[in-house]
């Protein structure tokens, strides 16, 4: 993810997956319903009514990893190529560009999971769908920890608030396999997906783009100590958009649907 696209694209991938789970869970408790099997204003029931709810996550998931490695193989200078001989020397070349590559992979994957599971196993579907993201989370964050190799700095405090939520989302996604319907998880995993998203954003802005115009310097204490303030904004603003949500989605199911 390098450079200021390689953050701001997947950043708001998540970001957005974190909301697509917040209107889930906000429409389970309002509706006292389990969070993967939610209720349908009457409009939306018919016979397409159950093609659309069951493309919709992963084929969204698919779209974006193509735009992503469309925009990762678009910033790549030269011949991309993984292993390079000269003078009977092996090296491997683009290491980050090949884990950039692997990350995307895996929104693919479980793109791919979610679309087929639906169709050939629906009602192993929940099952398949959890597995296939905490099997994600697990990937990307064995390959998040491995990007920390040559960061100092704010660049690596950063880095390691993104992996410390990562970690966080693999241990709710893990839990999920055994308690697939336990709201407390659902809720949890609504709000570390959008934090995720959004200080992955964050992150691209420090590094490539300062909003104030003046460039974050690695070798000022004060600097560094600002990334974890920051951080505590993010989680607790998008907690209180949890909530705005929630409110937004009881008025809606209540005087609308």
């Amino acid at each position: 993810m390098g450079g200021f696209e390689g953050h701001l694209f997947p950043g708001l991938s998540i970001f957005f997956y974190g909301l697509y789970h917040a209107r889930l869970i906000s429409k389970a408790l309002i509706c006292n319903c389990p969070v993967q099997y939610p209720p349908r204003c009457p409009w939306s029931q018919g016979r397409w009514a159950r093609l659309q709810q069951i493309h919709y996550v992963g084929l969204v998931k698919i779209l974006s990893s193509f735009i992503l490695v469309a925009q990762e193989l678009h910033n790549i200078q030269g011949q991309f190529v993984l292993i390079s001989k000269i003078y009977h020397q092996r090296d491997f070349l683009y290491h980050k560009q090949w884990q950039h590559l692997t990350l995307y992979a895996t929104f693919f994957l479980s793109g791919c999971v979610d679309v087929v599971s639906q169709n050939v196993l629906p009602q192993r579907a929940p099952a398949l769908e959890q597995g296939a993201q905490a099997l994600s989370m697990f990937l990307i964050l064995t390959l998040m920890v491995s990007h920390l190799e040559d960061s100092e700095g704010v660049e690596l405090q950063s880095h390691i608030l993104f992996i410390q939520v990562l970690f966080l989302l693999l241990l709710v996604g893990i839990a999920e396999l055994w308690a697939p319907n336990s709201l407390r998880f659902w809720v949890m995993k609504a709000l570390l997906y959008m934090i995720a998203g959004s200080w992955l954003i964050q992150i691209g802005f420090m590094l490539f783009k300062p909003i104030s115009g003046y460039k974050w310097m690695d070798d000022d204490k004060n600097d560094i100590l600002f990334v974890t303030t920051f951080f505590c904004w993010h989680v607790a603003s998008l907690t209180m958009l949890m909530i705005w949500i929630y409110g937004f989605s009881f008025w809606w199911y209540h005087y609308v649907c």
